[in-house]
């Protein structure tokens, strides 16, 4: 949970980078990066689901019956997405699929998104001579990311041995029972 907390973090600061610099007029870059974030997060959200299908059935069934929101073809799209309205091993047996799937469709869209932006560059706001500014990649930008990687692992390994609970549930320790759903994701209807 620690690493997967820092590595979001990085994301979003690498959004707000591009959103600061105006990175969003470069379309294909942007759109590559935004299909990207998807992806991600569409992984991120089978990995947390994946012990909520098996800890609680309920939490696990209003999820996978979002769809059902959908006019017309809400139920079908259901049936058809997770094998059914209730939890049970199609349904699991789904998550497990995408959740193990999809990091691989992120690297192929990362190499998309790296591909695009070396075919595109890197934009210049003001459109000036920028030559006057212009370093080699090598060493200076090569020690700068030795160093912010050094950083963060750094943060990381403390984090790790010092503070282990400090982004995590200390529900998550508790022993799962799938009939009984924990009592802070019951709505107040559910009482």
């Amino acid at each position: 949970a620690i690493g997967a907390s820092l590595f979001f973090m990085c994301i979003y600061t690498h959004i707000a980078r591009g959103l600061y610099y105006g990175s969003y007029l470069n379309k294909e870059v942007w759109l590559s990066g935004t299909t990207l974030l998807i992806i991600l997060m569409a992984t991120a959200f089978f990995g947390y689901v994946l012990p909520w299908g098996q800890m609680s059935f309920w939490a696990a069934t209003v999820i996978t019956n979002l769809l059902t929101a959908i006019p017309y073809f809400g139920s079908t799209l259901t049936t058809w997405l997770w094998g059914g309205f209730s939890i049970n091993d199609p349904t699991l047996t789904r998550f497990f699929a995408l959740h193990f799937i999809l990091p691989f469709t992120i690297i192929s869209m990362s190499s998309i998104h790296i591909l695009l932006l070396h075919n595109e560059g890197s934009s210049n706001p003001l459109g000036t001579n920028s030559d006057i500014d212009k370093i080699p990649f090598h060493p200076y930008h090569s020690y700068k990311d030795l160093l912010m990687l050094t950083t963060l692992i750094t943060i990381l390994f403390l984090i790790l041995s010092f503070y282990p609970d400090m982004m995590n549930d200390p529900e998550n320790f508790s022993k799962a029972n799938p009939l009984v759903t924990p009592q802070h994701i019951k709505p107040e209807w559910y009482f």
